[in-house]
């Protein structure tokens, strides 16, 4: 799908989808429980008119095949639990379809409930780093069938102490201590490296203690306070999705007459890109937030420096602002961006020179030569949801239009994107 959007700004009022990290980890925690849960979620992927987001669906999927049934319902998803006693003649298969937290996630889960599971997956998800992940849980007594995807693993995981690296993806932490109440013996993860995204790893905790599940962290080691299952809290509210709401918060900041509030948003919540605000307002962006919502405005915009590691989606949201900003822009230790959806150093820069701007690439770094404006023209989305939303809000700033092919790829996370940005009078049409 090719989509073509005329410069101008956005005005309106914008209900966050919920959080696509914190619906991945109540989904697997509730299918797993004792007894059913609401979960609830906000925004217009969740109104029972739309698809889910893809990711949501691709672990849905996979848990309905693990044996928990998802009823999707305008504003909430009631997940019956699996049986995880059942005792499995053939090995499930997992189509994590290209979705890495389903695979990161449910590869030691499927392995602690079934012992035996067949993973597949498409896009770039073959290609994305789970070797880490693998090696460990080979170390506790699970077999491959091979390094990469496609693969059968067997055997159920073992207690004991789990060594991984905790800088190359925080998804293989999360996978491993979604399992610790799926396993009878006790263990412990302990990182081998220093953690980048801990955010999502606070996201992972907070989750499980919703769920029952205590977990204990100190000096790099996570284990749980005591072997217990997860308990169900009955109806638990996903709060808004910092990382997707960020597009509009940065579109919102760009260019004066550009006002959009968003509601739904947490301040305080675990979710590691509410530090965009940080980094707006590092830009020179002024920040209103009240009982309505969180607003933000242009202001006389500057170049600056950011550690884009902790935060990695949000490097192409950010790179626009820099592109609004008069000066050097600079996003460093950005190495691990590479290996996400698409290698997005190179897609996020493929899309500023696309549109008319000035940015150079490092090994892990992106710089952006700011001028305030860009020119406009087209750009290939590279199958990357993340460069849909930039490139989109990057036509405010924009001279000309704005060309966006594959616009598609925005269903990952979501779906109902074109739609939320035409209500906040985006002048946005499907060529």
């Amino acid at each position: 799908m090719d989509i073509k959007i005329n410069p101008g700004p956005l005005k309106g009022t914008l209900q966050a989808i919920s959080s696509k990290s914190e619906l991945h980890r109540m989904l697997i925690c509730a299918a797993f429980a004792e007894r059913p849960t609401e979960i609830l979620a906000s925004g217009s992927a969740y109104d029972g008119k739309h698809d889910l987001p893809n990711d949501i669906l691709a672990t849905i999927s996979c848990l309905t095949v693990l044996g928990a049934k998802c009823d999707v319902r305008p504003g909430k998803i009631v997940v019956t639990p699996a049986d995880i006693h059942k005792e499995w003649k053939e090995p499930p298969v997992l189509d994590c379809r290209e979705s890495g937290s389903t695979f990161r996630f449910l590869l030691p889960v499927a392995a602690a409930v079934c012992g035996k599971a067949s993973f597949r997956g498409s896009g770039r998800l073959p290609e994305r780093p789970i070797a880490e992940l693998s090696e460990a849980l080979k170390a506790h007594g699970v077999s491959f069938s091979s390094d990469h995807l496609p693969f059968t693993i067997s055997g159920r995981p073992t207690g004991g102490i789990y060594e991984i690296p905790g800088n190359i993806s925080s998804q293989y932490l999360t996978g491993l201590l979604l399992t610790l109440p799926l396993i009878s013996e006790k263990a412990q993860i302990c990182l081998t490296t220093s953690l980048a995204s801990s955010g999502y790893i606070d996201i992972t905790t907070q989750v499980m203690n919703a769920f029952g599940v205590q977990v204990l962290q100190k000096e790099g080691a996570w284990q749980l306070a005591e072997q217990t299952s997860y308990q169900s809290p009955g109806s638990i509210p996903a709060g808004g999705d910092w990382s997707n709401t960020a597009a509009f918060l940065t579109a919102s900041m760009l260019r004066e007459g550009s006002e959009i509030l968003c509601r739904s948003l947490l301040p305080d919540s675990a979710q590691g890109d509410r530090n965009l605000l940080r980094f707006l307002e590092n830009f020179g962006a002024g920040i209103s937030a009240g009982k309505e919502g969180l607003r933000t405005a242009a202001g006389i915009l500057h170049g600056t420096t950011i550690d884009i590691d902790p935060t990695p989606d949000l490097l192409p949201y950010l790179a626009i602002a820099a592109c609004a900003a008069q000066g050097k822009t600079v996003f460093y230790n950005a190495a691990r961006l590479r290996l996400k959806e698409s290698d997005r150093i190179d897609s996020t820069a493929a899309m500023i020179r696309n549109l008319g701007g000035e940015v150079e690439t490092e090994a892990d770094k992106v710089i952006v030569y700011g001028h305030g404006y860009l020119r406009g023209g087209t750009v290939d989305a590279m199958n990357d949801h993340r460069i849909v939303m930039s490139a989109a809000i990057a036509a405010s700033i924009c001279e000309e239009p704005v060309i966006i092919h594959g616009a598609e790829a925005v269903n990952k996370s979501y779906p109902t994107f074109f739609e939320d940005f035409a209500a906040m009078k985006g002048d946005c049409h499907v060529l």
